[in-house]
């Protein structure tokens, strides 16, 4: 059986920016644990920054993983928070077992 995929998003907002893309991340939420595949989507923002959130995200597979990237809700959050944030960063990921 294969592993789940573990998704690491980082998002950093502009410091003048950090309601609204924390408007629009939460706004993902709901929507992308309902979709096939999707196991685990949780938001964090950072206790001492603000301006840094973190999704942790487990899929079923990575293409499923696929299809909620290039779905309708993505879509409207980068629209809505162009020029918002500073920083992305994504990584894919495998759990390592003992």
């Amino acid at each position: 059986m294969a592993k789940p995929l573990t998704i690491v998003a980082r998002i950093e907002a502009k410091p003048d920016r950090i309601e609204l893309v924390k408007s629009e991340l939460i706004n993902l939420i709901e929507p992308t644990r309902k979709e096939q595949g999707c196991l685990q989507y949780d938001l964090h923002q950072d206790n001492d920054n603000p301006a840094v959130f973190l999704f942790f995200e487990n899929w079923e597979s990575r293409e499923l993983w696929q299809v909620h990237m290039n779905n309708d809700n993505l879509k409207a959050y980068m629209q809505a928070t162009e020029g918002a944030v500073a920083d992305f960063t994504l990584n894919e990921m495998t759990q390592v077992d003992r």
